[in-house]
């Protein structure tokens, strides 16, 4: 296990005293790296700045312990440079991908070459979940992604039931399932279009996803593992933050050849920590920005994801990345 003496690591995420430890997976990243000697700041995206070359952060020093209810102890505030004073910085910050979270992108690309961003934060901004899949179309279920009323009709009515979601939401927020004599359609997409110009996905509905969606994790091009994620009676997301229900379940070698399909893609384009979501052996999503499920691979499995990670960035920072 290569150590991380000396290392400095800024988190840029949600606030670290809001999370739940038993489930986060930064959490379990800084923690990881903490026991391997390493030092903590933690910044929101708003705390991110440009300033007469310079890439800063106005961060707080911390200190992770593995107790609930006391599980970080920060110091005060102090700017710090991301190039000098920093190593390794972890975008980590949930979505929604909208122009804040494509801005804070290209600050931090800003960085390249000189300090290692997990995940490559280039590709992070040029490859949006929903999207990056497209070039992988043989391994999706039907999709489209329009705006157009009559081209979204002509989708439903070759494919019936079908999904519609948020082209850049995440959490399995606003994600809805129309049935072909569903009376709330044409509210549900004035609803979509009013409150967003982007367009939306729709994907033909795969039945069995009531047996489950899987959560893939891939590291640094290497597959980790994955498991189950079930969904509430009555539901069709399967997302844990809707209640979806982990669970242990064996990958098929469909599952296999996805992840070893998309690896050497991630690997080139610095994706340290990837999330894939495979429901019947189809691929749905691509989870570049803030994926998670290391706490429950590891307690089905034993795999440890986050230490795979360090693994893996210890190997980049011998090469220079």
């Amino acid at each position: 296990m290569p150590d991380l003496q000396n290392l400095r690591v800024a988190f840029q995420m949600d606030p670290m005293e809001g999370v739940n430890i038993a489930e986060d997976t930064t959490f379990a990243l800084a923690l990881e790296a903490q026991r391997r000697g390493a030092t903590l700041f933690d910044y929101g995206p708003q705390h991110l700045a440009y300033d007469a070359g310079r890439v800063i952060a106005h961060a707080r020093p911390m200190t992770l312990r593995d107790t609930v209810g006391d599980h970080v102890r920060f110091e005060d505030r102090r700017i710090i440079d991301l190039t000098d004073d920093i190593d390794v910085v972890w975008m980590r910050q949930d979505p929604p991908f909208d122009m804040a979270y494509i801005t804070a992108a290209h600050l931090l690309e800003r960085l390249k070459g000189q300090t290692l961003v997990a995940n490559d934060p280039q590709w992070v901004r040029s490859l949006p979940e929903k999207i990056v899949p497209l070039d992988y179309v043989h391994l999706m279920p039907p999709t489209m992604i329009a705006r157009d009323p009559v081209m979204i009709d002509a989708f439903r009515k070759r494919h019936g039931t079908v999904i519609i979601k948020p082209l850049y939401g995440n959490g399995g927020a606003g994600i809805f399932k129309i049935a072909p004599d569903d009376s709330n359609y044409s509210s549900l997409l004035e609803m979509f279009f009013a409150s967003n110009p982007e367009p939306v996905m729709v994907q033909a509905f795969i039945p069995e996803v009531s047996a489950g969606d899987k959560r893939i994790l891939i590291v640094d091009g290497q597959l980790a593992g994955g498991f189950n994620r079930v969904p509430l009676k009555g539901e069709t997301r399967s997302n844990m933050h809707v209640g979806g229900i982990a669970e242990l379940v064996e990958l098929t070698d469909t599952d296999i050849a996805i992840a070893e399909e998309l690896g050497p893609m991630l690997h080139a384009r610095g994706q340290i920590l990837v999330g894939i979501d495979v429901i019947a052996g189809r691929l749905t999503e691509i989870n570049l920005t803030s994926p998670t499920g290391v706490h429950e691979l590891k307690r089905f499995t034993g795999v440890d994801t986050a230490a795979m990670c360090w693994d893996a960035i210890a190997v980049r920072l011998k090469r220079n990345f």
